[in-house]
């Protein structure tokens, strides 16, 4: 048992919040007295103290159990989550203590009817972090049962394109989703190889014009690659639940763009366009478009939970990247405008301009270096010298929190994942129960009808 001490006020209380409860907090007996839990008339605590131990129906809805001799109230609640609670009648603020679940302690305020505006800012923040994990739980939840459920409801073509689009769209849901998926990211790389390929000049014929031109075999696996991604794009349309959202996704814009040169070149030729510089200058356009085909391999990001967890400390870091940026800018700004005071001198100098002394001091504090433009005089030298000290200590700044957060988030991903399957195997288990008890209360329902019958006929 511990008793909260009684402090002092400077104004007095009415006599009816003088009185002193004692509460039975999960086994643990605590004494609370009536004018320090009347700072908070609406809670459950200043409820019970100021009602009459008389009225057992009020008694019975405020705590679990009575005892009129002791004059105790029994709570089946957690005892540590009350110590904190009972700060906010003392302090006018609760903190979380560390080991407790934040989501069941608001279970517990609301139980206690204590507002949550009364929690700490740090306790809120830690709150609000929590209730984004629990809604990241939930859509990879729903993700997984999207995948698992089949409504007899729903028409066949309905499943059908449910079918094609977890076949398209969701690698993980089968195996030949992912055989799909497979073969699609090898696709990417066929043709990228074979686009960097067909421009070597040693590989290329001579058409009957006398010019360079792709080989036939590379053209032919070319066009093998671009009437498999435009399979795959017309199926993955056919089956999205919402055409809109899907033609203007920036990936499936990126897809389309790299689809659409070919075509657009294939049509060109059929025609007999007798401009043939317009042609060229349109093939030399559409070349250059072919080359964003190489961005689908970003596609698979989705189903990479290293690149998304990339993606994401990036993003958690653009603080740190902001202020690299900021550092990097001021140190070009100052150090290519006094390299290109100090080369002026030379005879030969190769600072013709600050603007142009700006990719010098980018190579330099970056320190990659290309050689193109140097320094030829003693203060030039040192003036690339501090530049190059300065640019490794701008870049090895922010690599910690970047490092940390990637880190952080990797972790917290597993443990989501996780999370989500150990949910659903609850759910697939609480489902089992319940049609198992079905069951079972059918088969007596069957039997107890089969006895009537049985009565009646004797």
């Amino acid at each position: 048992m511990w008793t909260i001490p009684k402090p002092r006020y400077r104004n007095g209380l009415c006599a009816e919040g003088e009185a002193e409860i004692a509460v039975n907090i999960g086994g643990v007996r605590v004494v609370l007295f009536g004018d320090v839990l009347n700072r908070y008339p609406e809670s459950r605590l200043a409820e019970l103290v100021n009602c009459s131990t008389q009225n057992a129906e009020v008694i019975s809805s405020l705590c679990d159990d009575f005892d009129p001799n002791r004059k105790e109230f029994y709570f089946d609640r957690d005892p540590d989550a009350f110590k904190c609670i009972i700060d906010v009648y003392y302090f006018d603020e609760i903190h979380i203590k560390r080991g407790i679940c934040p989501i069941c302690f608001i279970k517990e305020m609301e139980f206690w009817k204590i507002d949550q505006s009364v929690l700490d800012e740090c306790c809120k923040s830690y709150l609000t972090e929590k209730e984004e994990e629990l809604k990241e739980i939930a859509s990879k939840v729903k993700l997984i049962l999207e995948d698992l459920e089949v409504e007899a409801s729903v028409t066949r073509s309905e499943r059908c394109q449910r079918f094609l689009w977890r076949l398209m769209e969701k690698p993980g849901s089968s195996l030949p989703a992912r055989i799909i998926a497979i073969a699609s990211f090898l696709s990417i790389l066929i043709s990228s190889v074979v686009m960097c390929v067909g421009t070597i000049p040693e590989l290329q014929v001579t058409d009957a014009e006398g010019k360079l031109v792709e080989h036939p075999t590379l053209e032919a696996i070319e066009t093998a690659c671009i009437l498999w991604f435009t399979a795959e794009y017309l199926m993955r349309l056919a089956s999205s639940p919402n055409k809109l959202h899907f033609a203007l996704s920036f990936m499936n814009i990126v897809d389309f763009m790299a689809i659409m040169p070919f075509y657009v070149v294939l049509t060109l030729t059929y025609l007999g366009t007798t401009a043939l510089m317009e042609l060229a200058n349109v093939q030399q356009a559409v070349q250059a478009l072919r080359i964003m085909r190489i961005a689908r391999i970003f596609k698979l990001a989705r189903h990479s939970s290293g690149l998304q967890t990339l993606t994401y400390a990036l993003k958690r870091s653009l603080k740190e990247l902001g202020l690299l940026l900021m550092y990097m800018g001021v140190g070009i700004f100052v150090f290519s405008a006094l390299g290109y005071t100090m080369e002026q001198s030379h005879p030969e100098t190769l600072f013709r301009s600050i603007p142009q002394s700006f990719w010098w001091a980018i190579i330099t504090m970056t320190t990659v270096g290309y050689g193109d433009i140097y320094p030829k005089t003693t203060l030039g030298k040192c003036n690339a010298a501090v530049s190059f000290l300065c640019g490794v200590i701008a870049i090895a700044l922010p690599i910690h929190p970047i490092i940390n957060n990637f880190v952080v988030f990797y972790n917290k991903q597993k443990v989501l994942e996780t999370a989500a399957k150990h949910e659903v195997e609850l759910m697939e288990l609480k489902s089992g129960r319940d049609t198992h008890s079905k069951e079972r209360d059918q088969e007596v329902n069957v039997g107890e009808r089969s006895a009537r019958n049985t009565k009646n006929i004797i």
